[in-house]
């Protein structure tokens, strides 16, 4: 009768076909198979004829291709009279591409389907591990980890990893897996579970590639890198916070009351930034990040948003922004960058709604410091061209405005063209690519530690600053900016 069966021949030893798999291949007079390169298919009949795909393998450049044409042909075969036995490695449907989408197209065309259960390469693996995958286990495939930068999957959590067929592949994951996991980080290598070649190799993360057992049936087991290792773990810590048997604190804090907590840890992530402490930007970037979940999980108990959303939102935009990386638009500078950005976001403010022509500066919070307030401003209206055609124009407004401070007939004038000399001071760092909040911060620093070392020296005559004239001072301060 016509019509496709999906079978599955386990994961290579012939003793694991279900009975129902042996008696429908004892009992047929051909079968197709994704590969020829199973154990299992030369214990079937001799009688049986066994056709296979492997050439496709060989004259194509992608195993997407490979795919697509796999199923084309077993949709064409099984609209034939006598149909098609399909037979793939472990279990039609797991980790495994053809069957799922034969299964889909076949019965949207009201095509018969049966589906012939095999071991899937996952219980002899589980059994090769002596490992029980509950409570939990992420599955990933090699391929699709090898062309990523960043593991998708909590490293909290233990990992089988299928499909490292091949050396090359085997360093391309770990190439993936070392942003997130150190290179002595404990592995196992599963070589052809469920065969008589069976072997398990526990090794280091780093020595993965260097296996000479890597073969078609290779997994990888990854241990977890610890508790409270996943951004999953930190939102059921705060979730668990704000929960009726969480803390009284955290359970009354709202938006609202969060807002100065949020600035002082941002002044204290750059602080951290300006004193180039990695430890410090670490428990600072920690404390940042506390503010940001708090807040989405007050948003989310409210029925608002979530930090989901906030992701997605945020993924988007990225995405969205970046045609040059994510999309088919070709740019090769920086300033092609700047300006197709700019171009992008003014679509976007221009689709706004309730608003169809917000200024360039509209969404620049007010709120920020004058400096960066300033710098910012001066950066959106220099990638619309209004800005001078070279850094001598600036200089020659600095000294315009301090010539103007000089001529001030009043304190309100002369208020006002000392902000005019910050602006264009802001305008000249611009120029030069420095930030300018940074380096005054970053001489505030500097003025401080110096300050200090005076009153150091001042005590250790029995004095303080005020009972010394300025000319002992200045020459500590000389001192000080030797040090």
């Amino acid at each position: 009768m016509s019509g496709i069966t999906l079978l599955g021949l386990g994961p290579g030893n012939p003793d694991q076909l279900t009975r129902e798999a042996w008696n429908i291949l004892s009992t047929a007079d051909e079968i197709w198979c994704r590969t020829r390169q199973h154990p299992t298919l030369d214990a079937i009949p001799p009688s049986v004829r066994i056709h296979s795909f492997d050439d496709l393998y060989e004259n194509n450049d992608s195993f997407h291709n490979v795919y697509a044409t796999i199923v084309d042909k077993v949709m064409d075969l099984g609209r034939r009279s006598q149909g098609v036995i399909y037979a793939v490695p472990g279990h039609p449907f797991v980790a495994e591409t053809t069957g799922p989408k034969i299964y889909r197209l076949a019965l949207d065309e009201g095509l018969a389907t049966r589906v012939i259960e095999g071991l899937s390469f996952l219980e002899s693996t589980f059994s090769a591990l002596g490992l029980d995958p509950y409570p939990r286990l992420t599955l990933f495939d090699a391929l699709e980890l090898s062309v990523l930068h960043v593991p998708p999957f909590p490293p909290d959590t233990p990992v089988l990893i299928a499909q490292i067929y091949s050396s090359l592949v085997a360093a391309e994951v770990k190439m993936t897996l070392n942003a997130v996991y150190p290179d002595k980080h404990p592995v196992r290598l599963i070589h052809a579970a469920g065969t008589k070649e069976e072997s398990v190799q526990n090794m280091m993360l780093y020595e993965i590639d260097r296996s000479k057992d890597i073969g078609l049936l290779t997994s990888l087991y990854i241990e977890p890198l610890g508790k409270e290792t996943s951004f999953e773990s930190f939102q059921e810590i705060i979730a668990h916070l704000r929960a009726p048997d969480g803390c009284p604190w955290d359970r009354e804090q709202t938006h609202q009351s969060l807002r100065t907590n949020m600035l002082e840890e941002t002044y204290e992530v750059l602080a951290a930034i300006d004193a180039g402490d990695p430890k410090a930007m670490q428990e600072e970037f920690g404390d940042l990040l506390l503010q940001i979940v708090l807040h989405a999980q007050i948003a989310n108990e409210a029925g608002n948003f979530s930090i989901n959303s906030i992701l997605k939102n945020i993924s988007g935009k990225m995405i969205r922004r970046h045609p040059h990386v994510f999309g088919d638009l070709e740019i090769d500078n920086v300033a092609g960058v700047l300006k197709n950005w700019e171009k992008m976001k003014a679509a976007e403010r221009k689709s706004t709604k309730n608003n169809n022509h917000p200024g360039l500066l509209a969404s620049v919070p007010p709120a920020l410091p004058a400096l960066t307030l300033a710098q910012e401003y001066q950066n959106r209206a220099g990638r619309v061209g209004f800005d001078w055609p070279t850094i001598d124009g600036v200089v020659d407004k600095i000294r315009e405005e301090i010539s103007e401070i000089q001529e001030a007939k009043s304190e309100e004038n002369l208020a006002e063209e000392i902000g005019d000399l910050f602006f264009v001071l802001v305008n000249f760092a611009r120029w030069k690519n420095i930030d300018a909040e940074s380096v005054l911060r970053e001489t505030n620093y500097k003025f401080k530690q110096r300050f200090e070392f005076l009153e150091e020296k001042a005590a250790q005559q029995g004095k303080i600053p005020s009972d010394m004239s300025l000319d002992e001072m200045n020459a500590v301060w000389e001192q000080a900016k030797k040090l």
